[in-house]
């Protein structure tokens, strides 16, 4: 392994990603790509490059002309904007470089949340009810959440007690769906999936409690009726790599309110607990067997912050 480019290395999810891989592969070049300077993203790879946003028309030739030039082995595209523009137009690149992803059908789903309740129906795994037009609401449906179509975390996420919030918060965000509030709160449960070329699927099921729409805690658990669904749904999508569904354990069973086709905020606790998904989808796309290793029921792990200070401005090579 060589070169390796990971893309909104800005992002604490791309970062993680990167001290993975760095873990992994020691020797190997990361190059991370981002719209803004002001973050810390030269401190986890060996180079820095600003990119074009990815709506405009000419970032997929961009993006194609840096992989050549870096002759990379992989891309890592790690923001919902950039997946979605590399989805419109297929995601083979004609540098021949492997963007690596959960494929068009986990991509295409996982971007709409109103998409995802369908596929879900279809499959025939139990899903929240779901609404996008706010006169179809009643009594019955309340509390409700509304929440955007796209895009994934809990920030944007409301709770809609009466018809006044109901009609707030469509007016003021609108394009958003209602949604089914999922009971117990503290029944919720983040999966990472990964799935290999021959079929090999494993499941890490972790119970988490969020602090500002992220996971801050996070136990290792095993339920089989949260396996059976994450495994139905990674069939149904025929996913190659990884992904991460995330769900509630009510009283009537598992029920997934989104699936993210990407790697998740998790990956790197994950991968310190022996749950690598990020290198084994690597290594699934080099031919190799994957050797699958699952961390002790009840290892817990934390989220941590911290601050670096430095005293000069960094370059776009990552040097100060």
């Amino acid at each position: 392994m060589n070169c390796i480019v990971i893309t909104a290395i800005g992002g604490d999810i791309a970062q993680g990603v990167a001290r993975t891989l760095r873990r992994a592969y020691p020797s190997c070049k990361l190059v991370g790509t981002d719209m803004g300077t002001r973050h810390a993203g030269h401190l986890f790879v060996d180079e820095v490059i600003t990119a074009p946003e990815a709506s405009e028309s000419s970032y997929r030739a961009w993006l194609d002309d840096l992989l050549r030039e870096k002759q990379a082995d992989f891309c890592i595209p790690m923001s919902e904007a950039e997946l979605v523009a590399l989805l419109k137009d297929g995601l083979e690149m004609p540098s021949g470089v492997p963007l690596v992803t959960a494929g068009q059908d986990a991509l295409r789903i996982g971007q709409d949340k109103l998409a995802t309740v369908h596929f879900l129906e279809d499959i025939g795994v139990p899903s929240p009810w779901c609404l996008t037009d706010p006169s179809e609401l009643t009594a019955a449906h309340l509390p409700c959440i509304y929440k955007p179509r796209s895009g994934s975390g809990s920030k944007a996420l409301f709770i809609c007690s009466d018809v006044e919030e109901v009609a707030f918060h469509s007016t003021r965000h609108p394009g958003g769906i209602f949604q089914e509030l999922l009971l117990p709160d503290d029944q919720e449960y983040t999966c990472a999936v990964f799935r290999d070329r021959l079929g090999q699927i494993a499941v890490l099921q972790l119970h988490r409690e969020l602090a500002d729409g992220a996971t801050a805690w996070a136990e290792v658990v095993d339920i089989p009726q949260i396996n059976e669904v994450c495994t139905k749904v990674s069939m149904a999508l025929n996913l190659r790599g990884a992904l991460n569904i995330q769900l509630r354990l009510t009283e009537a069973g598992p029920r997934i309110f989104e699936i993210n086709a990407r790697f998740s905020s998790t990956a790197e606790m994950r991968a310190l607990m022996g749950f690598k998904d990020v290198i084994w989808t690597l290594e699934d796309l080099q031919g190799k067997i994957p050797d699958i290793e699952f961390p002790p029921i009840g290892s817990t792990g934390l989220r941590t912050s911290g601050v670096v200070v430095q005293a000069e401005p960094f370059c776009n090579d990552g040097s100060t």
